[in-house]
């Protein structure tokens, strides 16, 4: 008699491993807002909730919220899937002349367009025009031969946990908390250590050197070997960006104490301040005389910026300081998976590859990149005022990313209830929200935070006509939970 499939495939049976990984941002509140939104769909009006609309604010997803694509991306990308409209003989009267010769340019370069495969680590002329981006941006050479493109940044994420993380050993990565929950989730995955160090709230979620060296032996001491170190800038969920100081004594830390640097640097263009710019970690190692003796591993992706094409999973991942039989091997954990899709490579050589000043799309793209940052300001501004108006809730400035990381002081009974029912208190006060409000944020825990403090991570994607809405729906939120469970 065959056995039940239960008796051979069950929980217990596949890999401990994938069991135990948590990824926050698509957590259990997102599944109970998800079926929410389902009955919504079904029964409008009559779905019964409070609210006739989820409000997702859980993750960084920029076009669900109402962001419109930028024109000339679409257009260059709408050639190249359809190349049969470039021998329309009223071409030059649908689409400008630049962009025409970019898809052009592009489909020249890229036999059998974006149907076929491309070389593993992305199609070279892509690579050249990306690498000659970052050449401009740093002021410092770019070898297209040490980028791979990439489906999003997280497919890079996977290669370097993959790269690093040795069978059978005690390896580890130091990683900021709060973090993004896809280094805790891959370490687990890949049964590696996360060797935390805490970013300090009380000075704009600041980094210091002293904690990171602190953190490090004390790993060591345990018997953790810690390979690199996991640098966000712009912060994801804290918004900072880091200083040019933060950023040289992070090089020279990794320098002297013989780690990967890994620079996550997904919101470059995504900074709201004044006195702050974006600076690669490769051009201050470079600076520093570092560059070629620092294994630095850049990430970047077309989902975030001012683009959000989240779906169209676009990205690159540089290495620098790599030694080329290491290099090597990254191009065999590429060729695993054959090629990142083409339309993602294509749409992030545009993104690194804007109109420039004088052709004929200049004048739009610049509107649309400008009017999308300077909404994205005013939107931040509006939401972290909005929540220092709230009891017991402090908010540092959003001076960069997607997101606001608020603190919040939660009630006695509130913490009781939660212990009560196995979930941290900020996911209670996350779910009763996600009931009262339709709002979807996602728990500070999911991220990390000192003990004893609680969070929520929210966008400010919300367009401008809807976040002071959100603002207030939030304010009522809170009043009641606080009277809810006994106030303050």
């Amino acid at each position: 008699m065959a056995p039940k499939t239960s008796d051979y495939l069950n929980i217990k049976s596949i890999n401990e491993c994938v069991v135990a990984t948590e990824y926050a941002v698509r957590g259990e509140i997102v599944s109970i807002a998800q079926e929410m939104a389902k009955v919504i769909d079904a029964k409008g009006k009559d779905s019964g909730y409070p609210f006739e609309k989820i409000v997702w604010c859980n993750i960084g997803n920029p076009h669900i919220l109402g962001q419109k694509p930028i024109t000339y991306f679409r257009q260059v990308l709408a050639l190249c899937e359809y190349p049969a409209l470039l021998e329309n003989p009223a071409i030059s009267q649908i689409f400008p002349s630049d962009v025409i010769e970019r898809a052009n340019l592009i489909l020249k370069n890229i036999p059998g367009g974006v149907g076929a495969y491309s070389e593993s680590a992305g199609a070279f002329i892509v690579r050249k025009l990306v690498a000659e981006a970052v050449q401009r941006r740093d002021g410092v050479f770019c070898d297209p031969d040490n980028l791979f493109m990439t489906d999003g940044a997280s497919p890079a994420v996977h290669y370097m946990m993959d790269l690093l993380l040795r069978e059978d050993s005690n390896d580890g990565l130091m990683v900021p908390i709060p973090q993004y929950p896809l280094y805790s989730a891959t370490l687990t995955l890949y049964g590696g250590h996360l060797v935390p160090y805490h970013l300090n709230e009380s000075s704009g979620w600041s980094l210091d050197v002293d904690v990171l060296r602190k953190n490090l032996y004390a790993a060591r001491e345990k018997g953790v070997c810690v390979r690199g170190l996991v640098v966000i800038n712009p912060g994801n969920p804290t918004g900072q960006c880091l200083s040019d100081k933060n950023i040289v004594d992070i090089v020279h830390f990794c320098y002297d104490e013989g780690l990967v640097l890994i620079a996550d640097e997904v919101y470059q263009t995504n900074i709201y301040v004044d006195d702050k710019d974006f600076n690669s970690f490769r051009s201050v190692a470079h600076r520093e005389g570092l560059l070629e003796k620092l294994p630095v591993v850049s990430l970047h992706s077309i989902s975030k910026g001012f683009v959000g094409e989240c779906g169209r999973r676009g990205g690159y991942m540089e290495v620098t300081g790599f030694p080329n039989d290491v290099k090597e091997q990254i191009i065999k954990l590429a060729s695993i998976n054959l090629c990142p899709n083409l339309s993602g490579q294509i749409c992030c050589a545009l993104m690194m590859n804007p109109p420039k000043e004088g052709e004929p799309s200049y004048e739009l793209y610049a509107s649309e990149r400008d009017a999308i940052l300077g909404s994205l300001r005013r939107r931040a501004q509006v939401l972290v005022s909005g929540l220092r108006k709230l009891e017991g809730v402090t908010c540092n400035d959003a001076e960069g990313a997607l997101y606001a990381f608020p603190c919040i002081k939660l009630p006695a009974q509130a913490v009781a209830e939660a212990k009560r029912i196995g979930k941290q208190p900020d996911w209670l006060y996350s779910r009763e929200m996600l009931d009262a409000t339709g709002i979807v944020v996602v728990p500070g825990s999911g991220f990390g935070q000192e003990d004893g403090t609680y969070h929520f991570r929210t966008t400010f994607l919300p367009s401008e006509g809807d976040i002071g809405s959100v603002v207030d729906l939030l304010s009522v939120f809170h009043a009641k939970f606080l009277t809810k469970y006994g106030g303050l």
